[in-house]
């Protein structure tokens, strides 16, 4: 056979794609296929050349922009037809497994429509996107600070901490001697970060510092009491509003589908049939997390002290929220 198979994560992939796309018995036929539009026949069935745009489009998306020959592409149409059409000569879309399975398909397929045609609807607009951008951009959320800490287990370490300092220890040094956290043999350095990466408490603490200072009380936080030495601060360069526009936009469609959701739900009767438990709460001081044990959930390494937060990642308390 002169043309080679399609490789076989692609014939995988597209097979998935080819079941996802099949409609359910009770929907209309799909259009009938002009030999003018097509690209291919297969006992006498015409594979149209928006199947092979489609699949092109499928395979550039899942393959990270990747591109196959036309020839095996159409090669790989020419296989999933043979496949229907035995299917259907086996009269296999006609078993319950399938009828079953073509039901949550079909279902699937009608909330993706139902959510598309909701975000067709109700677009973000360019206003929306601009106040988003500015609320971020403004007041506390334009800071960013530098500073170091000492995490201990207890209120009472921490206040005798303080009154060490008060006396005039160095500030670097008790935090190699006495922090439990990951920043201890560092000095306690947090290097640069804005308020949102660190859990409310602590943040909230060292913006009220002026810098220089230290806090005169423990902070505490999920993690534990924390001593805190504010160091610097300075402005953020943000980023222009078109670098980031990307990034906002499906942030603010993400907004207007919860909204959608708990309408919808608002709106609805349900009624859940099945006992469920909730996953009981962690008690302060208790991680379920590796990085917790460690003071933090970072993503990231702590940054040297002469970068940026904007550019280089910083050793947060707390975990980042999902996207």
């Amino acid at each position: 056979m002169t043309n080679k198979l399609v490789p076989f994560f692609l014939i995988g992939a597209s097979l998935v794609a080819g079941c996802d796309s099949q409609q359910p018995t009770t929907t209309p036929v799909a259009p009938k296929v002009d030999k003018a539009d097509a690209v291919a026949s297969v006992n006498g069935v015409y594979i149209s050349k928006t199947a092979l745009q489609e699949l092109e489009k499928d395979i550039a998306e899942r393959t990270q922009g990747q591109s196959f020959p036309k020839d095996k592409l159409i090669e790989e149409l020419v296989q999933r037809e043979l496949l229907v059409q035995e299917a259907l000569q086996k009269q296999l879309d006609k078993s319950p497994e399938f009828i079953q399975r073509m039901d949550v398909v079909r279902k699937s397929l009608l909330s993706q429509a139902a959510l598309q045609n909701y975000l067709k609807s109700n677009p973000v607009t360019d206003e929306e996107i601009k106040a988003e951008y500015e609320k971020n951009v403004g007041g506390e959320n334009n800071m960013e600070y530098k500073a170091r800490h000492i995490l201990v287990k207890t209120e009472d370490e921490a206040k005798k901490i303080i009154a060490q300092l008060d006396k005039g220890a160095k500030f670097d040094e008790l935090a190699k001697k006495t922090s439990t956290g990951p920043s201890g043999p560092e000095g306690g350095d947090l290097g640069w970060f804005a308020p949102s990466q660190m859990v409310t408490p602590f943040s909230e603490a060292v913006i009220a510092l002026e810098n220089g200072k230290y806090t005169s009380e423990p902070v505490e936080t999920q993690f534990g009491w924390h001593v805190i030495l504010r160091e610097d601060s300075r402005q953020q360069t943000m980023p222009a509003l078109e670098e980031v526009k990307e990034q906002i936009t499906p942030y603010l469609q993400r907004q207007k589908v919860q909204t959608m959701m708990e309408n919808l739900r608002a709106g609805a009767q349900v009624e859940i049939l099945i006992p469920i438990e909730a996953p009981a709460a962690p008690q302060l001081g208790e991680t379920t997390a590796p990085e917790a044990e460690m003071e933090a959930a970072p993503a990231e390494e702590s940054p040297a002290a002469d970068q940026p937060a904007s550019e280089k990642p910083t050793e947060s308390l707390e975990a980042p929220a999902a996207q």
